[in-house]
């Protein structure tokens, strides 16, 4: 079992640190995309945590079940209105089997990178192409990772600065990690967390469904479906699995 990094005191502030991933707006545009994807059946979330999409989709009519590392952030999940139509496996999402197939599987803001080896991605691909049905959908959404932008020789680079939050990201470039290093105003202090990752390319994706049996069927630079380019800073990309 892989370690847990969403333990009781990152679960307590979740919610809170989401920021726009939070909007109205951002959650109805992720939502209107995954019923569309869903196409009348049931999904499957892939790193469910505290529910800011699997809740609202459900609200939506899908049927919702989903599987998380982290038994802190379940328990937040279960006490929000809705929750108990969701039914919810706690263990690894790359291999943690739910008995049932589903017409989509999906992950959300960069939920792949908390895998942290080539290996259990690839088995992440493996495990979403297991429970789904023929013609199935599996849909990622993750950051481009943005090494054109760290200075020669440099391993840091910022994403966040505002007067109750510093972000700062820690590149490994010969292993492929990536450290996210947060710091929240607490009352008169700081808190600190950080949470190691993997960062991985849209080919790189591509060739783990390919392994995996799926086949890439769309790429977007957002959930609004706008072309994805070259200045991307993410993608959402949906891989289907064949028909029969």
């Amino acid at each position: 079992m892989p370690q847990d990094h969403f333990g009781d005191e990152v679960a307590a502030h979740y919610d809170e640190t989401l920021g726009e991933m939070a909007d109205s707006a951002t959650v109805e545009r992720t939502v209107a995309f995954l019923v569309e994807e869903a196409r009348g059946g049931a999904a499957l979330e892939f790193g469910i945590g505290t529910g800011r999409i699997a809740l609202p989709l459900s609200a939506r009519g899908v049927e919702v079940a989903g599987i998380d590392l982290s038994e802190a952030m379940l328990a937040r999940l279960r006490a929000k209105p809705g929750a108990e139509r969701i039914a919810v496996t706690q263990g690894d999402f790359a291999s943690a089997r739910m008995g049932r197939s589903f017409r989509l599987a999906y992950l959300v803001f960069n939920t792949i990178g908390n895998l942290t080896s080539q290996d259990e991605q690839v088995a992440c691909f493996e495990n979403a192409a297991a429970h789904l049905e023929p013609g199935g959908r599996f849909v990622i959404e993750v950051g481009v990772p943005q090494l054109q932008r760290l200075p020669a020789g440099e391993t840091h680079r910022p994403f966040a600065s505002t007067p109750t939050h510093l972000g700062v990201d820690e590149y490994d470039l010969v292993e492929q990690g990536l450290i996210s290093h947060h710091y929240y105003r607490a009352g008169d202090g700081w808190r600190y967390e950080a949470t190691p990752l993997r960062f991985v390319w849209p080919a790189e994706l591509d060739l783990m469904a390919r392994i995996a049996g799926l086949r890439r069927h769309a790429r977007y630079a957002d959930w609004d479906r706008s072309p994805f380019t070259a200045d991307s800073a993410k993608h959402v990309s949906v891989w289907a699995k064949p028909d029969g």
